[in-house]
């Protein structure tokens, strides 16, 4: 034999590296299932007949399935009418490898650690698989295909490799779910009646929410220009500046005291959000920050605010158009790597969706899902900013309500607060009469005077509290919502 066709007999003759998997430790848990039924519902929420890597031993499972779960007995008898005819179980032995797989099955109580490893060796496969295709799709030259979209599309096929690893908690007993309340109203408590969630800076807010509640999706909205993202980075900037680090209740490390905030803006770049945080704490309007047009007392103020916000637990995501399974990645990282208390989205229309829908209802529908899902597996509370449609215009009393919402139906649905930032002095500056008609322009200035540096936040939902609206101040200049001094505390002089 000449040296090419040694060389080509090697080749052919070497095997390809096999995937993970282990035949014993599928034939054992098969084994159990068949001599005892009732382990079936210990493994099933594990692994289904896709994690299987023998074709036969999938089938096997699928049939004991149907038949467990309709309350018929599983076992090498029963099953043998159904798989008599299966060719891959022929080459096996027939019926009788059913028989010797209950036969060798030797520990029932080790059946859940089998399901685990037969799960594990089916995700590596997917893994190896999907490394394939990046590799495939990285390696084919397509115009269509750009190697940015390859790596979003990558990152998708990861995200939901890793969601199916999460099997759900199951029921708890009605003893852990109410040990967990009466620790959520010690914490309240040992705050002197205070609050049950994190402060978000504003105190009548506060009173009305109870603070942002661990898992729950608030959704914050309003028509343009009325300050929902001013109040976002208003109730995110207090919340970081208030951050301080302890043992939390239940004895982990974690924030006692306001947190770390994660801020997905999705409209204004991370210099632009940056800014108007700066112009918040530093008490200098926005657009003098940008000029740089300050004084010397202006600038060491900004300095000075500057490097107070080095400290605060603030990250900013600026990438636009994030899908919300990128979005849903993300906030874990960020969880894993620096903590996350709160989380905010601004805002919920600029979110796409993980694959296209055919209907912006649907498309809405998923991402408020998604975000609600993000809140609970995080177990903090996630506040989504929304825009309003422009109905509210063609009404004469401007105060939005849950009908106005945009593709209302799955955001009222998904979110446990819905809240309308409304500023009535913008629409009644639109309303301003002619310099002639003096009646009406006394009534304007009145009505003006009343309004001005005011705002109102109404909470149109509230899974666990009243509805009702919350009075805020607002300073246009600095961009800034703040607690309203009401005539009694002006009159005392104390604090507000």
């Amino acid at each position: 034999m000449n040296e090419i066709a040694k060389l080509t007999g090697a080749v052919e003759a070497a095997p390809a590296d096999p995937l993970p998997h282990s035949i014993e430790a599928e034939q054992q848990l098969l084994g159990a299932i068949l001599t005892n039924n009732d382990l079936y519902d210990r493994v099933a929420s594990v692994i289904g007949p896709e994690h299987f890597y023998d074709p036969v031993h999938a089938r096997i499972w699928e049939t004991a399935a149907a038949r467990i779960t309709k309350n018929a007995l599983a076992s090498p008898v029963t099953l043998k009418a159904f798989l008599e005819d299966d060719e891959g179980l022929r080459e096996l032995g027939g019926p009788a490898y059913l028989a010797r797989l209950a036969g060798a099955a030797i520990s029932a109580f080790a059946a859940r650690d089998y399901a685990q490893m037969i799960y594990d060796l089916a995700i590596r496969r997917e893994l190896i698989a999907v490394g394939n295709d990046i590799a495939d799709r990285a390696q084919r030259m397509d115009v269509a295909s750009e190697p940015k979209e390859q790596i979003v599309l990558a990152e998708q096929t990861l995200y939901q490799l890793a969601e199916q690893g999460q099997s759900d908690t199951g029921f708890q007993s009605f003893l852990k779910a109410v040990t967990d309340a009466v620790q959520v109203a010690n914490a309240a408590y040992q705050r002197d009646g205070g609050l049950a969630g994190v402060s978000t800076g504003l105190i009548d807010m506060d009173k009305k929410l109870g603070g942002l509640h661990r898992s729950d999706l608030l959704i914050l909205a309003g028509r343009p220009s009325m300050g929902k993202t001013s109040l976002a980075t208003n109730i995110a900037y207090n919340i970081a500046k208030a951050y301080k680090k302890g043992l939390t209740h239940d004895g982990q490390e974690g924030a006692v005291n306001g947190g770390v905030v994660g801020f997905y803006s999705l409209e204004m770049s991370a210099e632009q959000l940056a800014a108007r945080i700066l112009s918040e704490a530093a008490e200098i309007p926005s657009e003098q920050i940008r000029k740089g047009d300050m004084t010397e007392g202006e600038f060491r103020r900004f300095v000075e605010a500057a490097k107070q916000l080095e400290s605060c637990p603030l990250f900013i995501d600026d990438t636009p158009a994030l899908p919300i399974s990128q979005l849903a990645a993300r906030a874990r990282r960020l969880k894993r790597t620096h903590g996350l208390d709160v989380l905010i989205v601004d805002y919920l229309q600029l979110v796409r969706p993980a694959t296209a829908k055919d209907s912006r209802v649907n498309e809405v529908s998923e991402i408020t899902q998604g975000l609600k899902a993000i809140a609970k597996e995080l177990d903090i509370p996630v506040i989504a900013l929304s825009q309003l449609s422009r109905q509210v215009e063609s009404r004469d009393d401007k105060r939005p309500q849950l009908s106005d919402l945009r593709e209302s139906g799955s955001i009222e649905q998904d979110a446990d607060v819905v809240m309308f930032v409304f500023r009535e002095e913008y629409y009644a500056e639109r309303e301003k009469p002619s310099d002639d008609r003096l009646d009406e322009m006394a009534a304007w200035q009145e009505r003006m005077d009343r309004l001005h540096g005011k705002a109102e936040v109404i909470i149109g939902k509230q899974r666990h509290g009243p509805i009702g609206t919350v009075d805020l101040s607002f300073e246009g200049r600095f961009t800034r919502f703040g607690n309203l001094a009401r005539d009694f505390q002006r009159e005392q002089g104390g604090d507000f």
